[in-house]
């Protein structure tokens, strides 16, 4: 017997938004046949319609699942989000319903890095309003307010994934490098971490943002740090769009106490492409605005395209959550033969040892549990080498345990 909880022919994928070939492509070669492409967002009506019979779900960042979006979702289990950011998915709504949510956190860290570098050189030697004036017939040659890279100290907000590769590339240049963030971290070649957030802007002729959207993060850019900023110098933001105050900025860029700037993430975004764009940062000189494209690079895609997929297929096949956003994180082996149960409970007292009583009543050893716990949640995953045509049975009792969220049997191998 090789049998699946449900066959992979049966399980039904609805990629959303364009996602790339590489994540279908890995999709397919693992077996899952049952995949719905839409090249666009859905939302309102037609997305809860769509997802009606959905077990896994593909979206980028326009579609936004809601409770009452995954209200609707009567089959779905797992929600691959295709990108980096998880803003658009109610996670504890997910959470709750036992639909595990996962992302790819790291896959554009180089787009993003690359950009912001390239605009760093644009700003200081203010590239696009030469260009600007070179298309409509003018010609500016002349060096004022156009300065090399090399020498110049840049402040990165948030030493991550990507604030610490681009402070690996800004040194290349011959940049010197400071960095803010809110863990201590271990700095990369000549970087050093500035005593404070307001020490940082103070001393930085180039500033940029990579940082995520949290309460600490929401409007940590506001009058006052902008006017504690050197005069010159250049702001840039390609991580979360509710982080700087963007009119505050414009009175910066308008009073010249700041050179320029470049923006990639808004408060407010179009839904898609093609509808109206506004910002109070439309028509100033030497401003850099880009519609969200930090990560937006062929390769990128591409990494992030297999990196989620993957993490689906071994969510689906073996009931790994390694990733998982929203979900006790357990990496598991496949095994060639036995059965396999995993169960997401809320963690209350007594779950574990009621679970070991379904096997231990019916004399089948437990050859392998893990078991890990995150805030209210806690997951098992257990093995046993032979189930003895008793796999449903325990699945269903399983199910029946006070405080089960999802239980799932994922094979029975003999």
């Amino acid at each position: 017997m090789n049998r699946i909880s449900l066959p992979k022919d049966k399980i039904r994928i609805l990629l959303l938004e364009g996602v790339a070939d590489s994540g279908v492509e890995l999709l397919g070669g693992a077996g899952y046949a049952t995949v719905t492409r839409v090249p666009k967002a859905l939302d309102g009506a037609a997305l809860k319609e769509a997802i009606k019979g959905v077990h896994i779900l593909g979206i980028r960042s326009r579609t936004q699942l809601t409770e009452a979006v995954l209200e609707a979702a009567d089959r779905l289990m797992a929600v691959g989000c295709f990108c980096i950011g998880t803003n658009q998915v109610d996670l504890e709504a997910a959470k709750r319903r036992g639909i595990a949510v996962f992302n790819a956190p790291f896959s554009n860290t180089r787009s993003v890095a690359e950009l912001t570098l390239g605009e760093i050189v644009m700003l200081l030697r203010g590239v696009f309003p030469k260009s600007n004036s070179a298309h409509a017939g003018g010609w500016d040659k002349s060096a004022a307010n156009a300065w090399e890279v090399r020498g110049k100290t840049l402040g990165i907000i948030g030493y991550g994934n990507i604030g610490s590769q681009l402070s690996v590339l800004a040194e290349a240049f011959g940049m010197r490098v400071i960095y803010h963030d809110h863990t201590a971290k271990l700095p990369h070649g000549n970087a050093r971490q500035a005593s404070s957030l307001a020490a940082l802007l103070a001393s930085s002729d180039a500033i940029t943002l990579h940082v995520p959207e949290t309460t600490d993060t929401v409007g940590m850019i506001g009058a006052a740090e902008i006017a504690g900023m050197k005069k010159g110098a250049v702001l840039i933001n390609n991580a979360r769009g509710t982080v700087i105050d963007l009119p505050a900025l414009a009175d910066a860029l308008k009073s010249g106490h700041l050179l320029g700037a470049a923006i990639d993430v808004f408060p407010e975004e179009p839904a898609r492409n093609g509808e109206p764009f506004v910002s109070p940062l439309q028509g100033l000189p030497n401003v850099i605005l880009t519609p969200h494209i930090g990560g937006s690079t062929a390769e990128a895609q591409d990494r992030i395209g297999e990196e989620v997929a993957k993490k689906l297929v071994e969510y689906s096949d073996t009931g790994t959550t390694l990733g998982a956003v929203n979900f006790p994180n357990v990496q598991l082996p496949a095994r060639p033969t036995g059965a396999r149960w995993t169960h997401l409970h809320r963690d209350t007292p007594g779950v574990l040892s009621r679970i070991n009583e379904a096997f231990g009543r019916r004399g089948l050893n437990i050859s392998a549990q893990y078991y890990q716990t995150a805030a209210e949640l806690g997951y098992v995953v257990v093995d046993s080498v032979e189930a003895r045509n008793e796999a449903e049975a325990i699945l269903a009792e399983l199910r029946a345990l006070p405080g089960t969220v999802r239980a799932r049997l994922i094979y029975e191998r003999n």
